[in-house]
């Protein structure tokens, strides 16, 4: 059996075609990729409080069964819950690593 990096996807759900082509890119290079079920912001989909709660608590979850984390930070934006799923990755030892990085070619320790 393959031992397969696995990466969760994080950031703002307005960034929904730059995720696509992280998740696309990801994938070739042979990752198991994990992205946001939902782009609320970007498909102008209402969202209520419990929604976004579940979501928050199921990404978070999906963070917990993954090797690292890639932030979709476009121009270096990072939202209040992305910095929150950042900090658990930290906390929870995973790996991070950031598009604004990625694409100039570094990546976060």
């Amino acid at each position: 059996m393959n031992n397969r990096e696995i990466i969760t996807l994080c950031g703002s759900t307005r960034f929904k075609e730059e995720f696509m082509n992280v998740m696309r890119r990801l994938t070739l290079e042979g990752k198991i990729v994990i992205p946001p079920g939902v782009f609320g912001h970007s498909d102008n989909e209402r969202i209520s409080d419990e929604e976004k709660r579940k979501l928050d608590e199921l990404h978070l979850r999906k963070i917990d069964i993954s090797d690292s984390i890639f932030v979709v930070d476009v121009n270096g934006y990072v939202g209040d819950s992305t910095r929150r799923e950042v900090d658990y990755a930290k906390e929870n030892s995973k790996g991070i690593y950031f598009y604004s990085r990625e694409f100039e070619g570094g990546k976060a320790k």
